[in-house]
């Protein structure tokens, strides 16, 4: 029996955009507060701040949702092109956020910081790496680049692990919101090399004398 019960397929596209609707929400909700003068202490850090942490969480969820379907069953790989160009639009409005209302476009001392503090340069290193993830998550890119647009997309945990190591050098002390978005991505790090041996293991286990076709990470975008 199934975890969770199967969506009717009528409704799989409905509910892709539901996630694109939801997604946004909190970007909405922070900027409504900002603009209203609710985000406690600096309300520009503090919406830069959100808009950051949600790109983390977003790409957290796309790079989980292989393993969820490996260990429990459940498929939903229909959402992860939506939850992966979610943090892409995060990643670049936190990047927008440092640069308008936090720089306000001081190019020189953005300069500075990028080459002064390492941890905007992983964040921008981030930047650089999504944008082709974002540019090909698109059924035309995957046909035309083939194998190679599974190559390219693996970029999405180093992209994770940036933005984990980017929150973590971001504050002064290391605490425990920091240490769990850290052990996330190294858990999802370490799920690749043993994600095979444990397919097959589940397979011996199951008597099946095939393997179950898993799908590439080619056949669903970022």
């Amino acid at each position: 029996m199934a975890l969770v019960p199967a969506l009717p397929k009528r409704l799989h596209g409905p509910s892709i955009w539901a996630v694109y609707a939801l997604g946004l929400v909190p970007a909405a909700l922070a900027f409504y507060l900002g603009a209203t003068g609710q985000l406690p202490g600096n309300a520009v850090k503090e919406f830069e701040h959100l808009l950051g942490l949600w790109a983390l969480r977003f790409l957290i969820a796309t790079l989980a949702i292989t393993p969820i379907r490996d260990l429990f069953g459940l498929n939903w790989l229909r959402y992860r092109r939506a939850l992966g160009l979610l943090a892409f639009y995060y990643v670049l409005m936190h990047f927008l956020a440092y640069m308008l209302l936090d720089q306000m476009l001081r190019l020189q001392a953005i300069a500075a910081d990028i080459a002064r503090r390492p941890f905007i340069t992983i964040g921008m290193t981030a930047l650089v790496l999504i944008i082709p993830l974002a540019l090909t998550s698109n059924n035309w890119s995957i046909r035309r680049l083939g194998p190679r647009w599974n190559k390219l997309h693996r970029l999405a945990y180093v992209i994770a692990a940036a933005g984990a190591i980017h929150f973590a050098m971001a504050v002064k002390v290391v605490g425990p919101e920091q240490m769990l978005y850290l052990a996330l991505v190294a858990a999802l790090l370490a799920w690749r090399p043993i994600r095979k041996p444990f397919l097959r293991w589940k397979r011996l286990r199951s008597g099946g004398p095939t393997a179950p076709r898993v799908l590439s990470d080619a056949q669903r975008p970022l």
